[in-house]
């Protein structure tokens, strides 16, 4: 599945990042590297959404992130 939206930070328990999709949801990031972790970072990413698991911070779906580039 290919997502594109903006990294943002979210200060939930010891913090998460999130991606705020352009199709207006926002998923648990899961994965990727240390440069995707920018808030305020556009990217296109390709992965999966695992809406099974469950986490502690509760921000939406987890999308576990194969591959990204900044747009």
């Amino acid at each position: 599945m290919k997502l594109s939206g903006q990294v943002k930070f979210r200060d939930i328990e010891t913090g998460v990042w999130v991606l705020v999709g352009d199709d207006g949801k926002t998923y648990l990031l899961d994965g990727g590297d240390r440069k995707l972790k920018k808030d305020g970072l556009r990217i296109e990413a390709d992965g999966t959404v695992d809406d099974q698991s469950l986490t502690s911070a509760m921000v939406g779906p987890r999308f576990v992130v194969k591959s990204y580039k900044s747009k």
